[in-house]
């Protein structure tokens, strides 16, 4: 803070003076002088507004806290409802799976059943080719007389 001059208040009088005329303690053997009780005075009045302006900046801070804080408890709040929901979606998932789980082992059966059919009859095809071809040749051997 400036005095009228234009100096600073707070750097012109030494903290141990004021603390030394606050307690009505002489400093260096000198008695108190009118000039100093007002001295002393804006000291005091220094003083008051630097605890002033901290008080404000303490007030300030903890109202950002509490603003950052209510953010937090709104994001965590968001954070339980998703957490929630995705545990919703998992459980139906669940279910899902459970009921489509016969549907899938029939498919299975069915497709070995289908593959045990098909190796059958590719063995019957095979062996009805082979037999068809053996009777061919023993025809054309008999129509051609060799």
């Amino acid at each position: 803070m400036k005095n009228g001059d234009g100096g600073d208040v707070a750097r012109r009088v030494p903290l141990h003076a004021v603390v030394y005329r606050n307690a009505g303690i002489a400093s260096k053997g000198q008695g108190m002088a009118p000039a100093d009780d007002v001295s002393m005075n804006r000291e005091i009045a220094v003083l008051n507004t630097k605890v002033d302006m901290i008080l404000e900046s303490i007030r300030r801070s903890e109202e950002k806290s509490d603003v950052s804080r209510a953010s937090v408890h709104r994001r965590m709040d968001e954070l339980v409802e998703r957490v929630g929901k995705v545990e919703t979606s998992v459980v139906t998932v669940q279910d899902d799976v459970k009921k489509m789980k016969p549907t899938v082992d029939d498919v299975r059966r069915w497709k070995l059943i289908g593959l045990g059919a098909l190796g059958v009859i590719g063995f019957g095809g095979m062996a009805m080719g082979v037999t068809f071809a053996d009777a061919i040749r023993r025809l054309g051997t008999v129509v051609l007389g060799r």
